[in-house]
C-alpha cells in the first residue's frame, strides 16, 4: 500500500526499510493520519452531499485516500531524507578500498538480502554500492574462493620469479639405477615351446575354469529349481567350447548371437553349430557365474553397511587374473598409468562417466601397463568415493595402489598424464624409487600464460622436480623427476611460412617431451589390441560385462607372450588374428578320442524310444538329429544308407574305401 504512490523510490530508501520494519510502520501511521485529515478537508471543500449513493461515496474515498498516501508519503521521504539519507549512504559505503585483498565476505542474511536487491534491480542506486562488501561479495569474493579451493604448493607470484630461459644451465639430476626384480620379459622358461591355448591357460587355469563351471552349474541349477526342464550339468570341455565361441565371434562379427547359426545360405557359417549348438550357448550364457551363489546370497544380506563388497560376484577370477598378469611378464623400465573404460549399458553404481574417453559410459578400470609391449601388468576396479575411507585423492591414491615397492622400486620410470601428476605424488614416488614424468596442470604450479615465439622453453625447478614449458601449437607443461630442462633435442614442425607454402621447420624440445611422447601410450596401446578383436557382449549382468573384457586381457596378455618368446628365438610371431583363430581351434577341439573296433555282437545300433520320431539326438559325426545310437558306446549315429555314421564310425576304413568305389 505505500509503495504503490511512489514507485520510483530510489533503491537505497526501499532496502533501509526492509531492513527496518519499525521505520516502516512509523511511516504508515504518520500517513494514514494524514491522509484522514485531507480527506475531510477536500470533502467540505467540494461540498460533498451525504445523501449521495454510498458506492459514489467508497469510490471517491478509495481515491482521495490512494492520493493522500502518495503526498504524504512524499513528504516524510523528504523530511528524512536530509537528516537520515547521509548516516544510510555511509552504513552502505566501503571504507576500506585498500583492503579488498585481505577482506573475506561475510556470510549474514543483511548482506545476502542487499545484494541480491541490486543484482535484480539495475537502478541508479547500484553505481552508489559499487565499492561495498556486496560488490565484492558477487566478483572478488567468488575469484578468492576459486582460488583458494584449487590452492597448491606453489603459489603465482612465486612462481612467475622462478621461471628461467632454456640459456640458463640446469644441474644434472640423478638417474635411475634399474635393476630390476625378476628379469624383464615374459616369466618363462626361455627355450619353451608354447601353443596359443598354453599361453591363455597361464591365465584361464584349470583351476580357475573348475571355479567357473561349479560356480555356473550351481546357479543354473538354482534358476531351474522348480521349472519343467531341470538344469543339465555342464562339463569342462561344454565351458572351454563357449569361451571358444565367444573369443571366434570376436574375430567375426555378426549383429546378433543367433546370426551365427543361421543356415541360410546369406550367413552360412557351419563352425558354430560344429561346435555347440545356439540353444546350448545361450544356457549357458544365462547360466554363467563367476562366484558362489551362496557367497552372494551372504553378501547381499550386508547391502548398505561397510562390511559389503560391491565386487563380490566377480572377486574369484578378478584376483586370479590380476595375480596372473603380474607372475607371467616382469615389465621392463618404462611404464604407463592411465584410465579404461569398460562399456556397459547395464544399470550399476560402478558405471563412470568420462567426457574426454572413446567409451564415456562403464566401468573405470585403472590400469598399469608395460609402455613398450602394452602388456597389462596390473590393473583395479574403481569402486566410487564411497568407498574410499582414507584418500588423498584418487588420481594419487590409484597410482600408488598400482605402484608396487617391492616389485617396483628398483629405477622404474613411470609416465602419467596430467590427472595424476602433482608435486607430493612424484616426490612419495621417489621415496620408493620409482622415477616420473608427466603433463602437469597449469594450476598446480601456478602457471600464467604469456606470448613467446614457438619452441620456446622455459623451466624452473624445486629441489627433485622439474618443472618444464615448451610452446607448440599450445603450452606443454611437464614435470619430471629424472630429465634435465634441456638437452639440445629439435623436433620438425610444418610451418606455413610467409609466401603461403608449407615446409618442416625445426624447433627446440625438452627431453621430457620427447619421452613422454614415446613412453606413455603403454595403456592405449593395450586398449587398442583389444578394440581390434573384443569379446564384449551385450548384456544386462554387469558381472558378465567383467567376465568378457577378462577373456580379452588374457587373450591379448596371451598374444603379447608369444610375440615376446618369438623375438627372443629370432623367429617370425603370427599376427593377432591367427593366434586367435589357433585358440579357437585349440579350444573347441577335443582330444582325440580312442575309436572302437567293430567286431560281431559288440557294438549294434539300437533305437533310444520305441518310437523312432521321439527323443531323437544329435548325431556324434554330422550332428544331425537320429533316433539311433550304438549299444555299447551308447552315443548316437545316423544309420540310413545316406548317411551311415554308425559304420564311419566305428569303422572308417571299410567307409573310405566305399566311398571310393
Amino acid at each position: 500500500m505505500i509503495w504503490e504512490g511512489r514507485k520510483k523510490l530510489p533503491l537505497v530508501i526501499f532496502s533501509c526499510l526492509l531492513e527496518r520494519p519499525c521505520l516502516a510502520l512509523l511511516l504508515t501511521m504518520d500517513t494514514r493520519k494524514k491522509g484522514k485529515d485531507n480527506i475531510v478537508m477536500d470533502g467540505s471543500e467540494k461540498c460533498v452531499n451525504r445523501d449521495e449513493e454510498q458506492h459514489e461515496k467508497k469510490e471517491w474515498d478509495e481515491s482521495s485516500d490512494s492520493e493522500s498516501v502518495a503526498s504524504s508519503v512524499d513528504s516524510a521521504v523528504e523530511e528524512m531524507s536530509s537528516d537520515y539519507l547521509e548516516t544510510l549512504l555511509d552504513e552502505f559505503s566501503d571504507d576500506n578500498d585498500d583492503d579488498d585483498d585481505d577482506w573475506y565476505p561475510e556470510v549474514t542474511p543483511r548482506k545476502k538480502k542487499r545484494s541480491g536487491l541490486s543484482s535484480v534491480s539495475p537502478s541508479p542506486a547500484k553505481s552508489c554500492r559499487s565499492g561495498s562488501p556486496a560488490s565484492v561479495q558477487s566478483s572478488t569474493g567468488k575469484a578468492r574462493k576459486s582460488s583458494t579451493r584449487r590452492s597448491l604448493p606453489f603459489s603465482n607470484n612465486i612462481s612467475e620469479k622462478k621461471w628461467r630461459s632454456v640459456d640458463e644451465p640446469d644441474i644434472e639430476p640423478t638417474q635411475p639405477i634399474f635393476r630390476p626384480k625378476n628379469t624383464p620379459g615374459p616369466q618363462l622358461i626361455s627355450t619353451a615351446t608354447c601353443s596359443p591355448l598354453q599361453y591363455f591357460e597361464l591365465f584361464f587355469s584349470k583351476s580357475v575354469l573348475k571355479t567357473i563351471l561349479e560356480n555356473t552349474n550351481a546357479n543354473g541349477a538354482m534358476r531351474q529349481d522348480g521349472k519343467k526342464m531341470p538344469w543339465e550339468d555342464i562339463t569342462i570341455k561344454d565351458l572351454k567350447s563357449f569361451i571358444a565361441l565367444v573369443i571366434y565371434m570376436g574375430v567375426l562379427k555378426c549383429f546378433s548371437l543367433t546370426d551365427y547359426w543361421k543356415t541360410s545360405d546369406l550367413y552360412s557359417l557351419p563352425y558354430p553349430a560344429r561346435i555347440m549348438t545356439g540353444k546350448k550357448f545361450l544356457t549357458i550364457s544365462r547360466a554363467l557365474h563367476i562366484s558362489d551363489p551362496k557367497v552372494d546370497a551372504e553378501n547381499d544380506k550386508k547391502r548398505g553397511t561397510p562390511e559389503y563388497d560391491r565386487l563380490c560376484k566377480i572377486k574369484p577370477l578378478y584376483q586370479d587374473i590380476r595375480d596372473a598378469c603380474r607372475a607371467s611378464f616382469h615389465p621392463f623400465q618404462n611404464i604407463a598409468i592411465d584410465e579404461r573404460m569398460v562399456a556397459s549399458k547395464a544399470r550399476n553404481g560402478l558405471k563412470q562417466y568420462m567426457r574426454n574417453k572413446p567409451t564415456r559410459w562403464g566401468y573405470k578400470l585403472f590400469v598399469l601397463a608395460d609402455s613398450l609391449c602394452g602388456y597389462t601388468w596390473d590393473f583395479f576396479i574403481y569402486e566410487g568415493k564411497a568407498n574410499v575411507v582414507e584418500s588423498k585423492g584418487i588420481s594419487y591414491d590409484s597410482v600408488m595402489l598400482l605402484a608396487n615397492e617391492r616389485l617396483l622400486g628398483s629405477g622404474y620410470k613411470l609416465f602419467v598424464d596430467n590427472f595424476y601428476t602433482s608435486p607430493k605424488l612424484f616426490r612419495d614416488l621417489l621415496r620408493k624409487k620409482i622415477w616420473a614424468c608427466g603433463t602437469v596442470r597449469s594450476n598446480r604450479i601456478g602457471h600464467s600464460k604469456t606470448q613467446a615465439p614457438r619452441g620456446n622453453i622455459r623451466w624452473f625447478r624445486e629441489e627433485d622436480l622439474l618443472f618444464v614449458e615448451w610452446k607448440d601449437k599450445r603450452d606443454v607443461l611437464m614435470c619430471s623427476t629424472f630429465h634435465k630442462a634441456f638437452n639440445g633435442d629439435t623436433i620438425k614442425r610444418n610451418v606455413k611460412g610467409a609466401d603461403g607454402v608449407w615446409a618442416p621447420q625445426e624447433f627446440p624440445v625438452p627431453a621430457a617431451v620427447l619421452d613422454y611422447n614415446k613412453h606413455m601410450g603403454g595403456v592405449d596401446l593395450s586398449d587398442a589390441l583389444i578394440g581390434y578383436y573384443s569379446v564384449l557382449h551385450k548384456t544386462q549382468r554387469w558381472y558378465r560385462t567383467f567376465f568378457f573384457h577378462f577373456v580379452d586381457i588374457a587373450v591379448v596378455n596371451a598374444f603379447i607372450l608369444h610375440q615376446q618368446m618369438a623375438k627372443m628365438k629370432n623367429e617370425k610371431p603370427l599376427s593377432q588374428k591367427a593366434f586367435r583363430e589357433a585358440l579357437v581351434n585349440e579350444l573347441a577341439s577335443p582330444p582325440p578320442p580312442v575309436r572302437a573296433t567293430l567286431t560281431p555282437y559288440s557294438h549294434l545300433p539300437k533305437y533310444i524310444s520305441g518310437d523312432s520320431t521321439s527323443g531323437r539326438r544329435r548325431c556324434k559325426v554330422c550332428q544331425n538329429k537320429t533316433p539311433v545310437m550304438c549299444v555299447t558306446c551308447e552315443i548316437p549315429f545316423c544309420f540310413v544308407p545316406k548317411r551311415d555314421c554308425f559304420t564311419k564310425w566305428h569303422n572308417p576304413d571299410s567307409s573310405s574305401e566305399n566311398e571310393n568305389d
